[in-house]
This record gives structure tokens, sequence and C-alpha cells, in this order.
């Protein structure tokens, strides 16, 4: 029997849900982020409103999308998911609001990609629960204004700095997620172990969790590969060896790094001398886009300490020189980093 990729791929995406938290209780880290929104869940309860508008930011794999599903649950309200660069025209906005109910939830990923079009009619659909239509064109041209049903917009962004001022101000609270400590990583990866029927120990969940990113979806991705090795060597138990040995076959070391990791540190000492140097020149050396340099690489190299953002540029510090055995440069305008 031969399966389509887009079985395949909704299978994956099924198998991916099923490993996500369904309540706050299930919902490992973000502890401060919880506490805010259960009063606001609860507040807004009581009055029997919908909540306010929310925008969550962090990087990604953090669980922006987790956390939007389980408010609609706690809410018992729908949820209709899309994304910015899905949403093309006022139209296609126009459809989706329209079909929402009463107290609903429109979750937005990327919501700092929308276009200005689409951002502007949003307004008033956020703050005044209307949907101005322009019918006809010329001076013929004439606006229908639609009553919309009240509904919660949840936006979810990489990338808080792009959203414009007028957009983010109409959201009543924003929330930003951050990375999650070795514990919290542990709790998850043994969470993830029990639903999918997998024993593991405390030694290997401590190197999975050492080498996740601090991000729960690397996690669950690295928990699942080594599952595949364990099942390969038909090990009831995953220990400390064959997780070693995963990620030794996946090129990840024991703090999370990868291959295009090493790669990007490699190329701004190799090339330029450690730094100071542009994202744009980096990614243009990288072969990589400037936004996937900054969303994707940058974000985790700067937590570890392997990677300074100056008025100058990039600069690569004395922490990334030792984890890649290499010798900082003696005459550099970058000393101080390296004291």
């Amino acid at each position: 029997m031969i399966t389509s990729n887009k079985t395949k791929n909704n299978e994956e995406e099924e198998f991916e849900m099923s490993l996500r938290p369904t309540t706050f209780a299930e919902y490992v880290g973000q502890e401060k982020v919880k506490k805010n929104l259960r009063v606001l869940l609860e507040a807004a309860k009581k009055r029997q409103e919908p909540i306010e508008h929310v925008l969550l930011f962090g990087s990604p794999g953090l669980g922006k999308t987790t956390l939007s599903h389980i408010i609609a649950k706690e809410m018992g309200s729908g949820i209709k998911t899309t994304s910015g660069p899905a949403i093309e025209r006022v139209a296609d906005l126009g459809s989706i609001i329209t079909n929402l109910n009463d107290g609903d939830i429109l979750f937005v990923d990327e919501i700092h990609r929308l276009s200005k079009v689409v951002e502007e009619v949003l307004y008033p659909a956020m703050e005044d629960g209307v949907l101005d239509i322009i019918v006809g064109k010329g001076p013929s041209a004439r606006t229908i204004q639609l009553e919309l049903p009240k509904f919660t917009l949840i936006g979810a962004t990489t990338r808080l700095g792009m959203i414009s001022a007028p957009l983010r101000n109409r959201f009543g609270v924003v929330y930003r997620l951050d990375f999650y400590n070795e514990q919290e990583m542990e709790q998850i990866i043994k969470r993830s172990a029990r639903i999918l029927n997998i024993e593991i120990d405390d030694l290997a969940s401590g190197i999975i969790a050492r080498s996740s990113r601090s991000t729960p979806r690397i996690a669950n991705r690295l928990l699942k590969r080594v599952r595949d090795l364990a099942q390969i060597k038909n090990l009831k138990v995953i220990d400390s060896t064959v997780a070693k040995e995963t990620l030794e076959m996946l090129e990840v070391d024991a703090i999370g790094l990868e291959p295009a990791d090493r790669e990007l540190l490699m190329t701004i000492i190799e090339k330029f001398d450690g730094g100071p140097v542009g994202v744009q020149t980096i990614a243009a050396a990288f072969s990589e886009e400037p936004q996937t340099v900054e969303e994707v690489y940058e974000p985790y190299l700067m937590k570890k300490g392997f990677l300074e953002r100056t008025p100058r540029g990039r600069i690569v510090t004395r922490l990334a020189y030792e984890h890649l055995g290499v010798t900082p440069p003696e005459n550099s305008e970058n000393n101080s980093l390296f004291s």
C-alpha cells in the first residue's frame, strides 16, 4: 500500500498534537504566564465575556500554539487556527471572522506577517466588533459595515518588533514565553515518553533535556529519534547509552548545538575574525536568510553566551571559542570578550 505525502503529513501532525498538553496542569513551565492567564480567564468567566485579545511572543517551539488551545478549552470556546501569510486578502479575513461564533477564539500564528491592508481592516474588528467592507470602485464605492460575533484574537509571533504599534496596542495582554530550564525539560520528556508508551531512565532524560535547546518541540523530536533506535535494538528502557548514540548520529552535542549552529559560529570566526559583523553579511556567507539567522539560530546561541549583539554587529564570545575548541585571536578588537 502506498501512502501519500499528504497522508503522512496529517499523521505526523496528529502525532505531534497527541504530545501537546491540553490543560494548564499538564503544561510544564511558563509559570508566570500561566498564573496571569488563570486570573484573566476566571475574571472573564465571571463576567460571562470573552477574554481580551492576547499576544504571545517568543522563540519557535516554546508552546504558543499549545497555550492558545488550552485557553480555548478552559473557556469552553471553539478555536480557528490560521497564520499571517495565509490571510492574503481582506476577503480571506472576512470569511474567517464571519464564520466564528460568539466567544470563539481566532488564533493567528506569525501575526507579524499580516499584510498592511489586512491589518488595517483588523483594527475595527478587534476594537468595535465590526468589519468594514468596501463595495465597488471609484466614486460609486461605498462601505458596508458588518456586525461580528464577540471573538478573541490570539496572536503569536517570534518577532515582536515587527508588529506595528497600532496592532500591538490593540491587544489587552502581551505575554513573553521564555526558554525552559533543565528540570522543566526533563518533566516534558518524561511526560512525552509516557504518552508514547516507552520507558526512559533519569540519566537518559537528562541527556536529552540538555541537548534540546531548552525547547519542548526539539525535545519531543529528539525523544522520538531515540525511541526509534531503542526499538531497533529491542530495548525495553531508553538508557543513557542509546540516548548518547542517537545524539551522535544526529550530530547534536551535549548542549544542543547542531551542525548548522557550529557552522554559523565557525563562519564568523574564520571569515570575519570572530566579528563584529552584520547579520546581512553573516546570512550571505552562511547561505541563509537573515530572518532565519535571527529567529532560528541567534536566540539559543545568545542564551548560551556564544554570540553577542553589539551596535557594530555580531561577535563570537570566548565561551564559543572554548566550546568549539578554537583558540581565540591574540590581536582582536574584541579582546574584552576573551579576558
